[in-house]
């Protein structure tokens, strides 16, 4: 099954990429990803000086990451006279160089990664009151396509992307990491990693679907615009859904650190069955199918197939009215029931119709 996808006049083997961050900080690193299953390379946020990260720095749990990290560790230099060049020689796939924080960097920056980059990602995380300038910088110092990426906290994000467009961006990353957020030590009474007081940035599966949120409506309101997905990706499903909500290209990074760079090959490996699975021919298919914004669960009631119940008890266990009860088969007393959907969707048989 074809997963490729072209996009501004290159061609993607697939739609997942890395995103940027610790997973691609080094040629090491870079280089791995080259070898194995992903459509394309992302750097690391290059600045004209290397960041002074405290350490620790990443805490990870089965749905979420923290993290205090900035951008690369490592100066411009060792980038532009020893990573890039030597990434390039054995290169086999688009590469997005990630750039930052102030229109002066990237004054003099740009020029000196043009050589390397097939497409710039810029972080404006920091920036957002310098939005225009930072744009109208790297846009001027540059002939390759710009990719501007949304931080969640923005609240007119629809006017951001239009700002971005209007400044010579030729697309949108969404979304970042959210935050600010806290992890705590419960046996040390302290905060276990943070900056400035503890704050941490939060990513993960459990983003998603503030992600996807921002991923349709930009799709809804620029039809045209170039968009990468990044937040909350862990699965073939999650990349197949980014590109139905309008997305063309996905990125994923936390999922990886939770389960290991291993997940890249693992999702690309299973993209075929979940397009067979969900009637998609290929990935192109994928990206030009319309999504309806209309819901269309039946909300009635819960109807239970004695065939695929497996008796766990879930749905029985986490009711809010008590609608359900377990006794040879789920019985569900249509008085109390609220025609919610929970236990449609945590099913895990997929037992329950009707009302999703």
């Amino acid at each position: 099954m074809d997963l490729s996808i072209r996009l501004l006049g290159l061609t993607f083997d697939n739609p997942l990429l890395p995103a940027s961050g610790p997973l691609v900080d080094s040629l090491d690193n870079l280089l791995y990803f080259n070898e194995h299953d992903v459509g394309g390379l992302v750097t690391k946020t290059i600045s004209l000086d290397g960041a002074q990260v405290a350490k620790p720095c990443i805490v990870a749990s089965r749905h979420m990451v923290h993290n205090t990290e900035l951008w690369s560790e490592l100066p411009h230099e060792m980038w532009v006279e020893n990573i890039l060049p030597n990434l390039k020689q054995d290169l086999r796939k688009p590469l997005i160089v990630s750039v930052g924080y102030t229109a002066e960097d990237l004054n003099i920056l740009v020029p000196k990664l043009n050589p390397y980059a097939d497409f710039f990602e810029v972080s404006t995380h920091y920036n957002r009151d310098a939005l225009k300038s930072l744009v109208t910088a790297i846009c001027s110092s540059t002939d390759k396509p710009v990719f501007i990426k949304l931080s969640p906290h923005i609240d007119d994000y629809l006017g951001f992307v239009k700002d971005v467009v209007d400044c010579g961006a030729s697309g949108v990353v969404a979304v970042n990491s959210l935050g600010p957020g806290v992890v705590i030590n419960l046996e040390k009474r302290s905060v276990t990693i943070g900056i400035d007081g503890g704050k941490s940035w939060v990513s993960g599966p459990a983003i998603k679907p503030v992600a996807l949120n921002r991923v349709m409506n930009i799709r809804k309101s620029f039809p045209d615009l170039p968009i990468i997905a990044c937040g909350g990706v862990e699965s073939a499903k999650d990349v197949i859904e980014f590109m139905l909500a309008g997305a063309d290209l996905v990125q994923m990074l936390s999922a990886a650190l939770i389960n290991g760079r291993g997940l890249y090959d693992e999702i690309v490996e299973h993209l075929p069955k979940v397009l067979e699975t969900y009637h998609f021919e290929s990935m192109e298919d994928v990206r030009h199918t319309s999504l309806s914004y209309e819901v269309v669960g039946g909300g009635d009631h819960p109807s239970i197939s004695d065939d695929a119940c497996v008796h766990c008890g879930l749905c029985v266990k986490i009711c809010p009215e008590r609608a359900l009860s377990l006794q040879k088969t789920v019985i569900v007393n249509k008085m109390k029931c609220m025609r919610c959907g929970l236990c449609e969707s945590r099913c895990p048989s997929k037992a329950i119709s009707g009302v999703l």
